[in-house]
């Protein structure tokens, strides 16, 4: 049985009820991460944890399978989503490699005008004191790919004065913006140019050098 079969045959045995409880869709969702993962991406949970670089798990689930089973919630949600809204903040607090790109997924896909939400401090809300640098990309590229709009110039320059956390994400953000022909501003710029970041960090270190090559260039 090919992977994307496996997957959808176990969504399929789940009861309706289950789209009532963010709890039991989280049980639920950890259950679906392994199913059709090639054996040999399934390593022992040492090796993985090792490798997680901040993660509570990593089992190795392809992007493909995920978005299948993020399909799955919204299609069940039904017109309160509310319920998915919750599963967000539980996922990124189980903090499993899974748990994140699955949440990223969910984010950029409700409805946010109907529940009242702006998606980036959903997320600014829901990150941890520390986050992998690859943590906050999977949830900013998915919103940018999903056609939101960019945080705003306001919301950005408390990020910058905020938590070190936040000045990733606005790092990050600013970045991924102006790969998609988003400027920052000049304020903005001056802002990110403060953020700290880790000692060995190359992927942070490499986007604030660009963001400053950029603001010397401006």
């Amino acid at each position: 049985m090919a992977h994307d079969e496996a997957l959808d045959g176990f969504l399929a045995e789940q009861p309706p009820k289950l789209h009532r409880s963010d709890r039991r869709l989280a049980r639920a969702v950890r259950e679906a991460y392994p199913i059709g993962v090639p054996a040999l991406i399934m390593k022992s949970s040492t090796d993985r944890l090792g490798e997680s670089a901040g993660y509570a798990f990593h089992l190795g689930t392809p992007d493909e399978l995920l978005r299948r089973i993020a399909s799955w919630l919204l299609t069940n949600a039904g017109d309160d989503q509310r319920v998915l809204l919750r599963l967000v903040g539980r996922l990124w607090v189980r903090h499993g490699r899974e748990d994140v790109a699955l949440a990223a997924l969910l984010l950029a896909n409700l409805d946010h005008v109907a529940l009242g939400v702006d998606p980036w401090a959903v997320l600014a809300s829901s990150t941890r004191s520390s986050e992998p640098a690859e943590a906050l990309l999977l949830s900013i590229e998915e919103l940018l790919r999903a056609g939101r709009e960019m945080p705003s110039k306001e919301a950005l320059v408390a990020w910058c004065d905020g938590r070190t956390v936040d000045g990733h994400m606005a790092l990050l953000v600013s970045y991924a913006g102006t790969v998609r022909g988003h400027a920052a501003s000049e304020e903005v710029l001056r802002r990110l140019s403060s953020v700290k970041i880790p000692d060995g960090d190359s992927l942070l270190g490499r986007v604030k050098q660009r963001l400053q090559e950029e603001q010397a260039q401006d």
